[in-house]
């Protein structure tokens, strides 16, 4: 039995959607695989313990901070820039405040540039990627340990980098559902009152 032109036309539309849909859904995480396996894109490696090993050559880090737009913090790098031998242990501090009278619940993303030293530059540990949340008032710093990893300089592209920038930028999320819940009843509270 053959089909209709018309439905099978239709059909055939429904497949793409559906094709496209699934592709455009999947692309989120290869990226992202795609981004650590390559350093593609400035996406650094993470390791769970310090460099074991350190070359006489110094490297420059340079810290930025940035803000998504309406994000009311006040966010920026304790030190604009350090020098690192290349595979010393560093440690940085990103500050942020909450000039506001409500909690803001906040999350990190972070780049690093030029791109060809993402794969390079190793995160030991990091805020970025983990919610924060801090009340009204509230000032924290956050550390950042990181090393170079010494292989850049053997790296046909790498190996002439002289200095890094690792940026974050700091966006809004959605409060934690009990912290909602307590802003919501203390805005009851002072309704009735």
């Amino acid at each position: 039995m053959a089909m209709d032109p018309k439905t099978k036309t239709v059909a055939q539309l429904v497949g793409v959607v559906i094709m496209m849909g699934g592709l455009a859904w999947a692309s989120v995480p290869f990226y992202d695989w795609f981004c650590r396996v390559t350093g593609f894109g400035g996406v650094t490696n993470v390791a769970e313990t310090g460099s074991t090993e350190m070359l006489d050559q110094t490297i420059k880090i340079r810290f930025d901070a940035s803000k998504e737009r309406g994000m009311p913090w006040e966010f920026k790098p304790m030190a604009r820039e350090m020098e690192l031998r290349i595979g010393e242990d560093g440690l940085a501090f990103y500050e942020a405040y909450n000039p506001t009278d409500r909690p803001v619940a906040g999350q990190a993303s972070y780049n690093v540039t030029p791109y060809e030293a993402g794969n390079f530059f190793v995160k030991v540990d990091c805020f970025c990627f983990e919610e924060q949340v801090l009340q009204p008032g509230e000032r924290v710093q956050m550390p950042v340990s990181f090393f170079v990893d010494p292989e850049i300089v053997t790296d046909r592209d790498a190996k002439y980098t002289h200095t890094i920038t690792l940026s974050y930028t700091f966006y809004e999320i959605d409060l934690p559902e009990a912290q909602a819940a307590l802003v919501q009843d203390g805005e009851k509270y002072k309704n009735v009152n």
